[in-house]
């Protein structure tokens, strides 16, 4: 990169401190957390591990951190390419000035790849405690010797950063194509009009997955207790995943269902629909953490009340209780990521908005109605995204209740979901309302000319 494009893409990342944030922040949660699992695999070749306890350091760090893996590599994608569009307009006017398209995706790709190294960088420290976490939790359910000493080293460190690095760059370069692509004027454009056919693609391979997790569950797992939990534990995450893909499909026929019902709200329902129609993809972003909390909580609680019920009235042996233990704070660990990167992407989102919001109040909009239209966006969001991870958590939840309970209804009941419903409504609503209010704080003529 030349050294104006490197002074334009700095003065941009200082411009975007918002945006850079929320990508920096969703890097350093996702990278400690494949750290954390990636330290088992330091433990395991330091060589005090042998025989059964390898094996289990191995597999946990193999299957759990490959759960975690795919998360991080989507919600660093996400991240990234929420960042580049909210440059939409800036990208163009740098085009307009002269700069090439292969000087923008250098540059595009550049800010990603930084933005990612400090995230990893940074994430260091927090995956080794994480990592020390999970190996104290292996000890105490005797799954490992109780003195078997914690490493944390080449492996944590270069699955983290290389994950999170590999990521920015397939994700910047292929952000950087979109927003390249076309004359400058088209890029002034803001949404595309389709959902993409790799985003069809990659769902309906998520989606395939996720099924055969199901079959496998009922077929070759039928007969071996909780150890179907290895199976049907990620089935929701999965289709989660896949539905998340379908954001802007979801999103538009949602637009198309409720268009006359948010007529009727007047001013805010105008506002809404707007949203809705002309900022899909934006959207799109912040829903898809919604559908991986939302799936992946219902789905995991169902499934552990599920295997509660089969166990009641037996006494559970050291390994069972172990197991559940492990289960529920891996569980946690996801779900936890996807909280964080559910109100961190929320917030990078709406503060960015800030120019929307002055030209809404500059024709006329109040401030009351803009935060109303951003309250009822993050209404719909919350209630889109719980309908389709509540689909997805039925991937796991399913199976497990045929397998260990015999029936289609997993142990529960409606009050697990209404909890993880309600929880989603108050990080979505909360969040996008408090980043709408600091958002207001810009006075609206100096809002729309940024």
């Amino acid at each position: 990169m030349s050294a104006p494009m490197a002074a334009v893409a700095a003065a941009s990342l200082r411009r975007r401190a918002g945006a850079s944030a929320a990508v920096f922040l969703a890097v350093l949660s996702g990278a400690a957390v494949l750290m954390a699992f990636g330290s088992l695999l330091d433990v395991a070749a330091a060589g005090d591990a042998t025989g059964q306890a390898r094996s289990t350091l191995t597999t946990m760090a193999s299957v759990v951190g490959g759960w975690g893996l795919l998360l991080v590599v989507v919600a660093v994608a996400s991240a990234l390419t929420l960042s580049v569009r909210q440059r939409a307009e800036e990208t163009a006017l740098l085009r307009s000035a002269g700069a090439t398209p292969g000087q923008l995706a250098r540059m595009i790709v550049t800010e990603g790849v930084l933005v990612c190294a400090a995230g990893g960088v940074a994430a260091i420290p927090l995956g080794a405690v994480l990592g020390y976490g999970l190996l104290a939790l292996l000890r105490h359910g005797h799954q490992v010797p109780g003195d078997l000493g914690y490493a944390f080293g080449p492996w944590a460190v270069s699955i983290g950063l290389g994950v999170t690095l590999l990521s920015a760059l397939a994700a910047g370069a292929v952000t950087a194509r979109r927003a390249v692509r076309g004359t400058p004027a088209e890029a002034f454009s803001a949404e595309p009009a389709r959902t993409g056919r790799g985003r069809i693609i990659a769902a309906a391979v998520l989606l395939a997955a996720a099924a055969g997790e199901a079959v496998t569950t009922v077929t070759v797992m039928k007969d071996q207790g909780f150890d179907a939990m290895a199976t049907s534990g990620q089935a929701d995450i999965l289709a989660a995943l896949a539905l998340a893909l379908l954001g802007p499909a979801l999103l538009r026929g949602a637009a198309r269902l409720l268009a006359r019902p948010l007529g009727r709200l007047g001013a805010t329902g105008d506002l809404v629909l707007a949203a809705l129609t002309r900022r899909t993809r934006r959207l799109a972003a912040a829903l898809m953490p919604i559908v991986l909390f939302t799936g992946i909580a219902i789905g995991t609680l169902h499934l552990q009340a599920t295997e509660n019920a089969a166990m009641r009235g037996l006494v559970p042996d050291a390994d069972q209780k172990a197991v559940e233990l492990l289960n529920l704070t891996v569980i946690a660990m996801i779900v936890l990521f996807a909280a964080i990167l559910l109100v961190n992407t929320l917030v990078a989102a709406t503060v960015d908005r800030r120019g929307e919001f002055g030209r809404q109040r500059l024709a006329g909009a109040t401030p009351g109605q803009v935060v109303g239209a951003v309250a009822v966006e993050a209404g719909l969001l919350a209630a889109l995204g719980t309908a389709a991870g509540t689909v997805a958590s039925l991937f796991t939840s399913v199976p497990y209740a045929v397998v260990r309970i015999d029936s289609a209804t997993p142990s529960g009941g409606p009050l697990i979901f209404v909890a993880v419903a309600a929880l989603a409504l108050a990080l979505t609503g909360g969040t996008a309302v408090l980043a709408a209010r600091r958002a207001l704080r810009t006075p609206a003529v100096r809002a729309a000319a940024a």
